[in-house]
């Protein structure tokens, strides 16, 4: 909110119940028996085991993991409030994740596991050589995931928790985050795994159960068109039409000129920013590369993309019946009004689905869905902190350190996670005292101009032979530079509230930033080729095993032993770092006493079990049925 106070401007809320307080505490109760049953599953004392779980999870965990690390606190402040403020079309973000996650499993998942490699930068830095592509873009991941993610989930799970109970921000987010640190420290990826299952179970039991509830509310399905273009605030701002809602609120695709969200944006643009969430970013590609084998990593994609199917109905039209049954609050324009009701002069969508839990949720209900919000938010956090000690751990400290032993990479992991918890706690107050629309437009920004160029990389390094390290290089230097210059724009010349002149620059008011994501793509894609093909090829040692073209075999697709990889020379093979060091013990929580490393029998990797021919075919139909739903859906609604 915009720098006052987070207790005066809502009205206040109903106290919690007995029935409401026993459900948070047996969710928090079972969320940490989840993370302790998990941990003790899988050897933590091993990289492989802390970072990788073993590589031995099931698809159903990993469908569900991948689905609860995307669906944050934030995604279901966010989708609620552009559904209220705009109609379905944000829906798009959602659907649009189908072909991105199959792109995932089918074609992204065998490169990465064929190249031997645990995070992201290591990839690039094992296809290109050196080491500045590598450091670039780990340092680039961590401050996304600071400053991004964990700002944007911290906000909206504050907003919620304020909205709905009026507890103080700062402690009640505190205990979320101590609660989610201490099983991800404990546990490494497996507890994530794990206790992200349940909250997915947790999330759509308690959206579908307001949804049903909203619908109840205003006569069905059948009744959300008219009611919603119905949905008018009584303050409005003469002269302007910012009060009406969208004439278009029930199409997935809007015209290519809307400055809401244009279907060719939505297309084009938004693919360049799916790639490179569910194909280049650590968080989601570190669950599939946990998996079994590939047909548990396809089967995991699969199960994801039916779950980002729901978010439609339990989420977004929701969101939309909250404007209906209170449009005076969620649909307000007169920044006076707003600043009363929610405390952001910019407007109040994004407590639409707090505003719905207290008003319909009866007592005990209402603390189940306190529960889901912070499911969704600890979800999300734990998805971040692990991941974000494994780009640390294997891509920086391993720079500096490069005698570390695994003891020494396994402790600094556990001590990353502790420091990104106090730099989140550190963050709230600031997160307090920023206007929620000014928030909203800095993640999609930061977004757009940063993820674009890391796509266009990673797309021609798996998918052209002939690009190198200086194309690469120069090819992320030009595109930062572009979108940081846009960027720029964007923060000196804010959108103009409603009323009033547009005189941005043409920059920034007739290029949306989806479509501007494409075109960026593009620059550094273009950029890229040209010096790759002005300067000398990549050696065989950085194409073999490295593009989609130079596979291992499937047979052979095993990943290599993660293991204290030292800094491998340039050219060097992947897979050839030295043995893991025997010496030492290792330390196993609460689950059993300390055995000796060489006791330690080495976890199975992909390799050594070979996909099933048979489970590889249904996986494919699934697929195949899948896309069939999608197209389906988007024909529907668009």
């Amino acid at each position: 909110m915009e720098g006052n106070s987070s207790s005066g401007a809502f009205p206040p809320s109903p106290h919690f119940t007995v029935a409401d307080v026993i459900v948070v505490v047996a969710y928090f109760l079972l969320n940490l028996a989840v993370g302790i049953w998990s941990s003790c599953r899988v050897n933590r004392n091993t990289l492989s085991g802390y970072f990788l779980a073993g590589k031995n999870v099931a698809w159903w965990p990993i469908g569900a993991s991948l689905f609860a690390s995307s669906e944050g606190s934030g995604l279901f402040i966010g989708l609620a409030g552009s559904g209220a403020a705009g109609g379905i079309a944000v829906a798009g973000f959602e659907w649009n994740a189908t072909y991105v996650l199959l792109a995932l499993a089918w074609v992204f998942v065998p490169v990465y596991i064929s190249s031997g490699i645990v995070t992201m930068p290591e990839y690039l830095q094992r296809r290109f050589g050196g080491e500045r592509i590598r450091v670039y873009l780990s340092v680039l991941s961590l401050l996304l995931s600071v400053f991004t993610k964990i700002s944007t989930d911290l906000y909206s799970g504050a907003l919620f928790v304020q909205v709905c109970l009026g507890w103080n921000l700062y402690l009640s987010t505190v205990l979320m985050l101590a609660v989610t640190a201490v099983y991800t420290i404990a546990g490494g990826l497996a507890a994530v795994i794990y206790t992200d299952t349940l909250q997915t179970c947790i999330m759509i039991m308690g959206a579908a159960i307001l949804a049903v509830m909203a619908f109840d509310k205003i006569g069905g399905y059948r009744n959300l068109e008219e009611a919603y273009l119905n949905a008018v605030p009584a303050t409005i701002i003469p002269n302007t039409s910012c009060h009406l809602p969208r004439p278009d609120a029930l199409h997935l695709f809007q015209a290519p000129s809307s400055d809401d969200l244009p279907w060719t944006g939505m297309t084009f643009g938004l693919s360049v920013l799916a790639t490179w969430y569910w194909c280049t970013d650590q968080v989601i590609v570190q669950r599939s590369l946990s998996a079994r084998d590939l047909n548990h990593a396809k089967a995991g994609s699969i199960l994801a993309s039916y779950l980002k199917m729901l978010p439609l109905m339990v989420i977004i039209v929701p969101g939309m019946i909250s404007r209906i049954l209170y449009p005076d609050a969620v649909g307000c324009v007169d920044p006076k009004e707003c600043a009363r009701v929610c405390g952001a002069p910019v407007g109040c969508s994004n407590i639409a689905y707090p505003k719905l839990v207290i008003e319909l949720m009866p007592s005990g209900l209402r603390g189940l869905m306190i529960a889901v919000m912070m499911a969704a938010l600890m979800s999300s956090l734990t998805s971040i902190f692990n991941s974000s000690s494994t780009l640390f751990t294997m891509d920086i400290w391993r720079r500096i350190r490069q005698e570390a032993d695994e003891k020494e990479l396994l402790l600094v992991g556990r001590i990353v996670t502790v420091v990104l918890v106090v730099v989140s706690v550190v963050w709230i107050p600031i997160l307090q005292s920023s206007s929620s629309g000014q928030l909203y437009i800095y993640i999609q920004s930061v977004t757009s101009y940063l993820a674009p160029p890391v796509t266009a990389v990673f797309l021609l390094a798996v998918f052209w032979k002939r690009a190198n390290e200086p194309g690469a290089f120069w090819g992320l230097m030009v595109g930062l530079a572009v979108g940081l210059i846009r960027m720029s724009l964007d923060f000196t010349h804010p959108k103009r509230p409603c009323g009033t002149p547009d005189d941005r620059p043409s920059l920034v008011k007739d290029v949306h930033y989806l479509h501007f994501a494409a075109l960026l793509c593009l620059l550094t894609a273009a950029v890229v080729v040209g010096i790759s093909l002005l300067t000398r090829p990549p050696a065989a040692s950085q194409v073999e095993n490295m593009t989609w073209w130079t596979l291992r075999p499937e047979r052979h697709l095993s990943s290599p032993p993660l293991s204290v990889l030292k800094s491998l020379p340039e050219n060097r093979p992947p897979g050839m770092a030295e043995e893991e060091s025997p010496e030492g013990r290792t330390w196993n929580c609460a689950c059993s006493p300390p055995v000796a490393k060489s006791e330690i029998p080495p976890a199975k990797t992909l390799g050594d079990r070979v996909p099933s021919p048979f489970w590889a075919r249904v996986c494919g139909l699934n697929a195949v049925l899948l896309l069939c739903v999608n197209v389906f859906f988007y024909a529907y609604f668009a």
